[in-house]
């Protein structure tokens, strides 16, 4: 991670400093053993791969998200320094208000706890303070390594399970329940038997809060697929390029949670999630962190529309961010939706109810 000090004299910008923040330190041991380091023969420094920043109110520490790793780093912006790397942990996906809709092949909306363990593995991270205490806000969208001399994932059809955790493996490994969900091929071997004892996912399906040491304060579970299987009945867990595609992510991380920002309104603290398979933002009330609230869901997607030609609305939203009436060019709250797929930017009133 690069820390770049910017002078505040608009004269003195060639004279900018760049200090980087590296993981060498955890080669020599250190590091959480639950961090996942997978990649064929990688050392830590080489396979923590940071994703995206957030930086605390009083501007020392940052907070990175190593995605594949499924980890926060700490970075000390004073001594450009990682103080620190945690494993995120994983959603039970057995848990009542955890499940998940894992099959593409399942004929409708089938949302129920299955023996699954989401890797959290978030892409945006966002910091904000509430009753004088701050949090990390993340989307916890998912991702996978795969390339030329390396995959990452495999169907759990594909696997040998371990007939001792999970005896009735023949009947969850049909097509309309695990058979077709993606899960890590590289985790959940515990004891290198090549039979896998547990089913680790990629994505939490949801975003989480978490305190600044990286512990879990709420995960939104299953929230996020219960509200789309309500907003867009036709539309659930659609692909992001293709307005025929019912049900064609639950395979593979379901809405994909992508993009998240926090806007205050009034005396209320609210998450904005974008979505970035199936578009559209979902709003939760956080000013409580630990009992967040689903508040609703906003699309401009077009399920009539043609994706290729640009009639299907907003598609993918990749980043998003909030801007305070008070800053804002209207006087309104607004939230701005930068969408890969469309290669649109769209701008809307935030207006509490």
């Amino acid at each position: 991670m690069s820390v770049i000090d910017i002078p505040g004299d608009p004269r003195r910008l060639g004279q900018r400093h760049v200090r980087t923040a590296t993981f060498e330190r955890f080669n020599q041991g250190g590091l959480d053993p639950d961090v996942r380091v997978f990649g064929p023969g990688a050392s830590p420094s080489q396979d923590l791969e940071p994703e995206y920043i957030a930086v605390s109110a009083d501007s020392k520490t940052a907070f990175v998200v190593l995605q594949e790793n499924n980890a926060l780093a700490r970075v000390d912006l004073d001594s450009a320094a990682v103080t620190d790397v945690v494993s995120l942990g994983f959603k039970d996906h057995a848990t009542p208000g955890h499940g998940l809709d894992p099959s593409d092949r399942d004929g409708g909306v089938r949302i129920a706890n299955w023996p699954v363990r989401g890797l959290y593995q978030p892409d945006t991270i966002v910091a904000f303070e509430t009753g004088g205490v701050e949090y990390l806000a993340t989307a916890d969208e998912g991702d996978t390594r795969s390339y030329s001399a390396f995959r990452e994932t495999v169907r759990v059809a594909d696997l040998k399970l371990d007939p001792e955790v999970f005896p009735d493996a023949s009947e969850l490994q049909r097509p309309d329940r695990l058979g077709r969900l993606w899960v890590s091929a590289v985790s959940g071997d515990e004891d290198g038997d090549g039979r896998h004892e547990a089913l680790y996912a990629s994505g939490g399906r949801g975003f989480s809060i978490r305190d600044t040491a990286g512990r879990l304060v709420f995960d939104s579970g299953d929230g996020l697929e219960r509200m789309i299987a309500a907003a867009l009945p036709e539309g659930f867990n659609a692909n992001n390029n293709d307005n025929d595609s019912f049900d064609a992510r639950s395979d593979d991380r379901g809405p994909e949670p992508e993009a998240i920002s926090i806007g205050r309104i009034g005396d209320r603290i609210y998450a904005f999630v974008g979505l970035e398979r199936v578009g559209g933002i979902a709003v939760y009330d956080v000013t409580e962190p630990a009992a967040a609230k689903p508040v609703g869901y906003w699309t401009t997607r077009n399920f009539t529309g043609d994706p290729v030609i640009g009639t299907s609305g907003d598609l993918g939203p990749e980043c998003l961010i909030f801007i305070p009436a008070d800053r804002s060019p209207n006087g309104e709250d607004l939230i701005v939706s930068a969408n890969e797929i469309s290669g649109t930017v769209t701008i809307a009133a935030v207006r509490a109810r």
